[in-house]
């Protein structure tokens, strides 16, 4: 079977990109929704500041995408992808505070703390949290209220104490935040970073699974191609860290490194590590063999992850 064109997926992802982008310019809007007494001015300019006008959308384009394997389109997927990436962006707004990575650089643009101030930054965060599973419970993004609910507790189970803020709690132990620091196995290594990174990217993928209501079969393959991507991604990005540069990236280059922290980079060394990558590409193109041609664009995705220079 042929792969689909890097033009295709480019402009799949781009076309996301773009419809993401314009959506969540409205979810966040000054104007009040009912229920809200007001919208600060101030706070609104942050949050749009920390969402609006950077990265490439791909946890709303996993969204998307995975949904329409399952024949799910339109408004409510995108809601849906919007959603996780108020979340996602929530959790860059937090690890960039000074008690947690310090970073002062994000999408090449000052962090929310530098751009405004802590307090401001830290109540981004929770706003941006808060709306996220605002916009989930929305009647637009599936009409049948079980499919609704069953995305927040998705959602929360892969954001919260078992997945992205437990990776992150693990993450800051390993660098010696509360006690000695020592290094980790390679398994404790994929554990961290499949909770702390892996959670949220997993959980696009069976959003998709959730809102096209497909049968338990679909969903364990579509659940476990999330997995992998999850990983894969993790490791380009850690392979960046150590190959790529600040103006590159938009954001503080060799900073793992420089703080010692386990990654598979470290645990394999760079050839393991894409080594690693290659299998695991192959391992998401094994897994969608039962979709056929319809997952080609989940293929090539597997593949761009793999492959990301930025």
């Amino acid at each position: 079977m042929d792969a689909v064109p890097d033009q295709d997926f480019t402009r799949r992802l781009s076309s996301a990109a773009a419809d993401a982008e314009t959506a969540l310019a409205r979810l966040l809007d000054a104007k009040p929704l009912p229920g809200e007494i007001a919208r600060p001015e101030r706070l609104v300019s942050a949050m749009r500041h920390a969402v609006l006008g950077g990265g490439k959308r791909l946890r709303p384009f996993l969204v998307v995408e995975s949904a329409a394997l399952f024949g799910a389109t339109g408004e409510g997927p995108l809601l849906a992808g919007c959603a996780l990436e108020c979340l996602h962006c929530y959790s860059l707004v937090h690890d960039d505070l000074p008690s947690m990575d310090n970073d002062d650089l994000r999408r090449g643009r000052p962090t929310v703390h530098k751009a405004y101030d802590e307090a401001t930054a830290i109540l981004v965060g929770d706003a941006l949290l808060t709306l996220a599973f605002d916009i989930l419970a929305r009647e637009e993004v599936h009409g049948d209220a079980g499919v609704r609910v069953e995305l927040v507790r998705e959602l929360a189970r892969a954001a919260g104490i078992g997945g992205m803020v437990g990776g992150q709690l693990l993450d800051l132990a390993a660098e010696g935040r509360f006690d000695k620091k020592r290094p980790l196995s390679e398994s404790e290594i994929i554990t961290l970073q499949a909770m702390k990174t892996g959670a949220l990217l997993r959980f696009a993928c069976r959003a998709g699974g959730i809102l096209g209501q497909a049968d338990a079969a679909a969903r364990a393959a579509i659940d476990r191609y999330g997995a992998i991507v999850g990983q894969a991604f993790q490791i380009a990005d850690d392979l960046l860290d150590v190959e790529s540069d600040t103006a590159t990236l938009g954001k503080a280059a060799g900073k793992d490194a420089a703080a010692g922290k386990g990654t598979l980079v470290t645990a394999l060394g760079i050839a393991g590590a894409r080594s690693k990558l290659e299998a695991l590409v192959a391992e998401a193109e094994t897994v969608l063999k039962p979709f056929g041609a319809r997952a080609d664009i989940l293929r090539a995705t597997a593949r761009f992850i793999a492959q990301r220079r930025t």
